[in-house]
């Protein structure tokens, strides 16, 4: 069975028997070899965090007690600088960015109206928003809209509190970008047992472009990343209570060792699961921000369904699947499946309220097969098939469209906003025309390593059988592969943001592969913190790098061009 050890950070094994090496074992610690015996079945079921070093503190300075808070204290730090530069002039530049057109415009409208109203063109609406002073167009007619309303729920909060500005209409996705970052370091740290593993995989998080970007643009599809980020996380965590909970059912031994029952398998129940249940929710919350969020609910009822029957395998269970089937599977799915549809129902609360929503009334007074459902449900369902029909059949071709093959290796960027200043003006400097851009692509290098290391993760999965490389490349599934199905739909790369974290997570694996087992040799290990750390810097200098075409500051259009490493990011 999987041994649950991150690469970096082999728990103790708390009732294991210890033997001493042998000589070839001796040989292979040169290579990362650990020879510690097999954890208990107590321990593979609930796989504990590393004792915490007391050498680490004292190099630090810091006294050992300290270690008690870093499991928070260190991913609060990683979220702070993250937070800082996502903040950092927000409301700038003072444009309407790309899609903010739509997604500005209809959060407001959900504040003031409840629905999405009906605005001017764009060329007419978004000058009279952005002068001073300020005009709002907004007419109380009903429009047709291409996404549901929660993550322009979302927006509106920000817009609340600072008005229909660029800065308010940006504050919430800032705020949940860098609380992103914070629970992906702790998500890290629960699948890894590791802070350190943990907080690289936010801090790399911290380090992208694209998430940096999309930090401060007032699109949906970082809120679906938040929401399904969210989901992760409590799956994450509902499945350690479960299987500490079955443990906990195992009979002991004489020597007080927990071990394998067929009976305690097949048959013990797992208690109250309200993590599956803010599971839901939060899938439910992602679909009604975009559609994509429903394949992460499908990937993510199987991915939970697996790990149940890996339990009660370890458990000693004889028919685990039958077991899972008998016990698990008929909670799993109610706890996740209605409850993300009885929240996404929530989220159109202001339409059902409303007169004057699109196609509000449309089954009202209408009969036929599906009359006995209510008819605002019906005419939801009316309007939403609209809705689907609409996105399949978007075939307008666009500048900066792509193809999913070419996402992760930021083969297309998608140019958010781009101005040219004369020497002299807007900050321009030079002694030729500037640049003023904002381009939506993610750290170069980051994003190649992940390459690499989902490759590494595929072995991991398919030959080691390890369950965290196949968590990881779940979710990674569930936002790459069904884009696939519309390739001649025009999509764009900053989709991919809704599979970043996996990426990171991906990354931070491989990072800790490469520094290898507490157990191996010191050359070994030091050879490994070297790599690891040489490739974490090249990171973080490539962000450096293109940090003035992330945030929209003015520079010579020379050394903009000079960041334009591909003839495709033009």
């Amino acid at each position: 069975m999987i041994l649950e050890n991150t690469p970096a950070s082999v728990p103790e094994a708390g009732n294991a028997v210890d033997r001493p090496p042998i000589p070839w074992q001796r040989r292979l610690r040169g290579f990362g070899y650990v020879g510690h015996a097999l954890p208990s079945v107590y321990d593979r079921l609930v796989a504990p965090f590393p004792a915490t070093r007391s050498r680490l503190w004292n190099t630090l300075g810091l006294s050992p007690s300290a270690a008690r808070w870093s499991g928070w204290g260190g991913p609060l730090l990683v979220a702070l600088l993250a937070g800082l530069p996502r903040f950092w002039r927000l409301g700038g530049p003072h444009a309407v960015v790309f899609d903010e057109t739509y997604y500005a415009k209809d959060g407001w409208s959900l504040l003031r109206l409840g629905y999405e109203g009906t605005w001017p063109d764009r060329k007419i609406a978004d000058p009279q928003i952005l002068a001073d002073p300020q005009v709002i167009p907004l007419s109380d007619t009903g429009a047709f809209v291409a996404h549901p309303p929660m993550g322009k729920w979302v927006i509106a909060v920000g817009e609340w509190m600072f008005g229909l500005t660029p800065f308010g209409w940006r504050f919430m996705t800032a705020v949940l970008g860098t609380l992103s970052v914070l629970m992906l370091c702790r998500v890290g740290r629960r699948l890894f047992r590791s802070t350190l593993l943990g907080c690289l995989a936010g801090a790399l998080m911290a380090v992208d472009g694209l998430h940096y970007v999309m930090s401060r643009t007032a699109l949906l599809d970082l809120v679906v990343m938040f929401f399904v980020l969210a989901a992760f996380a409590s799956l994450l965590v509902d499945r350690d209570h479960a299987r500490a909970r079955l443990a906990a059912a195992l009979p002991a031994d004489e020597d007080g060792r927990v071990r394998p029952d067929a009976h305690t398998g097949d048959h013990a129940g797992t208690g109250a699961r309200p993590w599956r249940v803010a599971a839901g929710v939060f899938l439910g919350l992602a679909a009604s921000t975009k559609w994509n969020g429903l394949y992460f609910l499908v990937f993510f009822v199987v991915l939970t369904v697996l790990w149940d029957v890996g339990s009660r395998r370890v458990a000693g269970a004889r028919r685990p699947y039958l077991a899972v089937l008998r016990k698990d599977l008929g909670w799993s799915v109610l706890s996740v499946v209605p409850v993300a549809v009885v929240t996404y129902l929530a989220t159109w609360t202001g339409w059902f309220l409303s007169n004057d929503g699109y196609g509000r009334h449309w089954a009202d007074g209408r009969g036929g097969t599906w009359s006995w459902i209510p008819a605002p449900l019906r005419s939801l369902w009316h309007y939403e098939s609209g809705v689907y029909r609409f996105n399949i059949g978007l075939h307008i071709p666009h500048k900066y469209q792509s193809n999913p093959w070419s996402w992760p290796v930021q083969g297309r960027p998608v140019l958010f906003h781009y101005q040219s200043p004369e020497p002299g003006t807007d900050g321009c400097h030079s002694t030729t025309d500037c640049s003023q851009s904002v381009l939506a692509l993610g750290t170069p290098l980051l994003w190649w390593a992940a390459c690499c290391a989902l490759g590494y993760l595929l072995y991991r999965w398919a030959l080691r059988r390890d369950w965290r490389a196949g968590a990881v490349l779940c979710a990674v599934g569930a936002g790459y592969l069904p884009w696939f199905l519309y390739q001649d739909r025009t999509i764009f790369s900053f989709y991919a943001i809704v599979f970043l974290p996996y990426l990171c997570l991906a990354v931070t694996m491989m990072l800790g592969a490469l520094l290898g087992p507490p157990g191996a040799a010191h050359g070994r290990r030091v050879r490994g913190a070297v790599a690891a750390g040489v490739l974490v810097l090249l990171i973080a200098w490539n962000f450096i790098y293109f940090f003035p075409i992330y945030s929209g500051q003015t520079i010579p259009y020379a050394d903009w061009h000079t960041r334009m490493w591909l003839d495709s990011w033009i």
